[in-house]
């Protein structure tokens, strides 16, 4: 396992990290004994950075996760938490409720600190109240030491370029915009960078885009991005490969990119995606598959308020 530095915070995170949202059985029923097993797996296999959310599973991921770590020693891993989304329509950052919401979460997680807190999905949230309450509570938080650093989370890039432009952040987590199919985060990496704002990259397999099983009901990508990424996994699976290895590979061999974030509640996807990690991608696949992705390449899907994604 590779480590790398995560911006300013100077914390060593691992390349692949653990997203604990299966935990929370948010694709698939995963009885909690699998999901304990699944943590334990990721830390055994040198994973040191772990995140997670209340919004998963309505605090069933962080439920599990604390049971998880409970008897683990707390400096074995860095955690992350976040706070103002509690449904798929339900945000509130308000500073009350992102102060409860830390301390519910620090309850359920059984630890009595965070290494990072992110305001979870601020694309849904008007600007105004992300930087004059929520962000200020954050600094808050930091002060007292219950959080070591803060940052955001958003589908949208200009979620980050739009905050950062009036507030100073320890890290972004962006999710879906280093893949196969969307390298659109590079054009953020500079200027993160200058300002020694850490990276976190989500989603490596684009929520179900890069994989065989392809998307849940709920994707909004469009049917013309589908279609292309199933053609590419169609491919894959002709020459006896699997779509998802590459996907991996790729997104945590920039070495410009900290720490990428999967989620898997079975320990043996655990140890198979940290083996992939750690091999080289072979060039003439990873040609192949971008040549087939080619039409597609860079495509989103709209998120959030329209103050965050109109350019």
């Amino acid at each position: 396992m590779q480590y790398r530095t995560l911006g300013r915070t100077g914390l060593s995170v691992s390349a692949l990290s653990f997203g604990a949202s299966s935990l929370g059985s948010v694709f698939r029923d995963v009885r909690e004994a699998e999901g304990i097993r699944a943590v334990h797996a990721a830390l055994d296999l040198g994973i040191n950075y772990i995140d997670v959310s209340p919004y998963y599973g309505l605090t069933r991921a962080e439920t599990v996760l604390g049971k998880a770590l409970q008897d683990v020693p707390r400096d074995r891993f860095f955690l992350s938490t976040k706070a103002g989304r509690y449904g798929v329509d339900a945000f509130d950052m308000s500073s009350a409720r992102l102060l409860r919401s830390l301390d519910e979460s620090l309850t359920r997680l059984h630890t009595d600190y965070v290494d990072i807190l992110l305001l979870h999905d601020v694309e849904f949230v008007p600007l105004q109240q992300i930087l004059e309450e929520s962000i200020p509570t954050l600094i808050e938080l930091k002060r007292q030491g219950k959080i070591r650093f803060y940052g955001i989370s958003g589908l949208p890039l200009t979620v980050f370029s739009r905050v950062l432009a009036h507030a100073d952040l320890d890290v972004i987590l962006s999710y879906c915009h280093y893949s196969l199919n969307d390298t659109t985060l590079l054009g953020l990496l500079p200027s993160l960078s200058e300002r020694g704002v850490g990276v976190i990259n989500a989603s490596p397999l684009s929520m179900g885009l890069l994989t065989e099983r392809g998307t849940p009901d709920w994707h909004l990508a469009s049917a013309a991005l589908k279609k292309a990424c199933h053609r590419a996994a169609e491919y894959c699976r002709a020459q006896d490969k699997d779509l998802a290895q590459l996907a991996i590979q790729f997104a945590v061999s920039n070495p410009d990119i900290p720490t990428t974030l999967f989620s898997t509640a079975n320990p043996d996807n655990v140890a198979k995606n940290v083996r992939w990690a750690d091999e080289p991608v072979d060039p003439v696949w990873l040609e192949n598959v971008l040549a087939l992705l080619e039409p597609v390449q860079d495509q989103t899907w709209p998120s959030g308020l329209p103050e965050y994604t109109q350019t």
